[in-house]
């Protein structure tokens, strides 16, 4: 049947208000920006533990998906929110690796549009199973009824500031003084944040100016304890991987550096397992600290990435795939069968972290 001039506009216009509505539609809700075509890059600055984050295609696909494009370059927590030459380069977002960084930030002059914690991990310990069946010995290292070891680090701590050597805690393949390494606190976030709950279990609290006054030089003197000190959680996690047990007998790290290892190759850890050398072994310092990631707007648009992040899409590839947990610190999807049963479903035993100002003097003691 022929379609008349009239009744063919009459259908062009309803065609048009309705790829116009549906534009508008589109346009009005972030998490189909990527349908228009058009993505907003935004450039800024990360800490190293997220860049296989960022860097995976699921991930960077369901940023494609909310129209964003994310360019990102890896640098210290600490250096990123004081470091000149890097806020120089005019960062669109800083993403360190501690919530006190946005303080740190705020007191450097940084003009701080918003911030939002994106993603949770406890700091730990890694160490090999030697080590830990010694220390569990010498009644350093308990397992709890779900399988997960616990350490108290206060205890350990004692035993470095007193020379204990490796064969006075059970580990008499060992040979010198114990010694537990992070990252440089100066620099990177791990060792920031080891460095707060080093001086706070010294002084038995949360420290405070006159904690830092008492255990200031106690705690200096574990940091020199370490030697050769990396400027990255995730470099140090590599040497622990390639060093072993003799290199790196026990470093401290992220949760999530494990899992999202294990996950990048499940075959490999079955092996590992099924093996007889030294195995890794996560353990949980009783209490630890929560790495809290806030994500700190700079540049407006930044406000979208946000709302990306803590999508629940974003936050279920966190966890399944790289072992982040979400800002509240609990799993969101279920785990990979890779990783059943290795994590404690909540962290029941969790510092504060020392103010912005208590820190920052640490900081200063720790260079001297």
């Amino acid at each position: 049947m022929a379609i008349s001039r009239r009744a063919f506009g009459v259908g062009l216009l309803a065609a048009g208000v309705a790829g116009t509505g549906g534009y508008f539609a589109v346009k009005d809700r972030p998490e189909l920006q990527g349908l228009l075509g058009n993505r907003t890059r935004l450039f800024g600055f990360i800490g190293g533990e997220k860049e296989a984050f960022l860097a995976d295609e699921d991930v960077t696909a369901a940023l494609h998906g909310h129209g964003l494009e994310i360019n990102s370059r890896v640098a210290g927590s600490v250096e990123m929110v004081r470091e000149q030459a890097l806020l120089s380069q005019n960062p669109a977002f800083l993403w360190p690796s501690s919530s006190i960084m946005v303080d740190i930030a705020r007191q450097g002059g940084i003009k701080i549009r918003n911030d939002r914690v994106i993603l949770n991990t406890p700091v730990v310990v890694y160490s090999w199973q030697p080590v830990v069946e010694g220390l569990t010995k010498a009644g350093l290292v308990t397992t709890t009824a779900e399988r997960q070891h616990q350490l108290d680090l206060r205890a350990l701590l004692d035993a470095v500031l007193a020379g204990t050597n490796w064969s006075k805690l059970g580990v008499g393949s060992l040979y010198g003084q114990a010694r537990i390494v992070s990252t440089d606190p100066n620099r990177s976030n791990s060792g920031f944040m080891f460095a707060g709950l080093v001086l706070s279990l010294l002084s038995g609290n949360v420290a405070s100016a006159d904690g830092l006054a008492q255990f200031g030089d106690k705690t200096q003197a574990i940091f020199r304890n370490m030697g050769f000190k990396s400027s990255s959680s995730g470099k140090l996690f590599e040497q622990y991987l390639a060093g072993g047990i003799g290199g790196e007998p026990m470093i401290v790290g992220y949760e999530n550096q494990l899992v999202e290892w294990i996950i990048a190759d499940p075959q490999r850890w079955k092996r590992i397992q099924a093996g007889n050398g030294a195995k890794p072994v996560v353990l949980y310092p009783h209490p630890t600290v929560y790495s809290a990631h806030p994500l700190i707007a700079i540049d407006e648009q930044v406000d979208r990435m946000i709302e990306a992040l803590t999508s629940p899409r974003l936050q279920e590839l966190a966890w399944t795939k790289h072992g982040f947990r979400g800002p509240l610190g609990t799993a969101t999807g279920d785990a990979d069968s890779a990783i059943a049963g290795l994590l404690p479903a909540e962290i029941d035993a969790v510092l504060p972290m020392p103010d912005a100002n208590v820190m920052l003097a640490l900081l200063d003691k720790l260079a001297s």
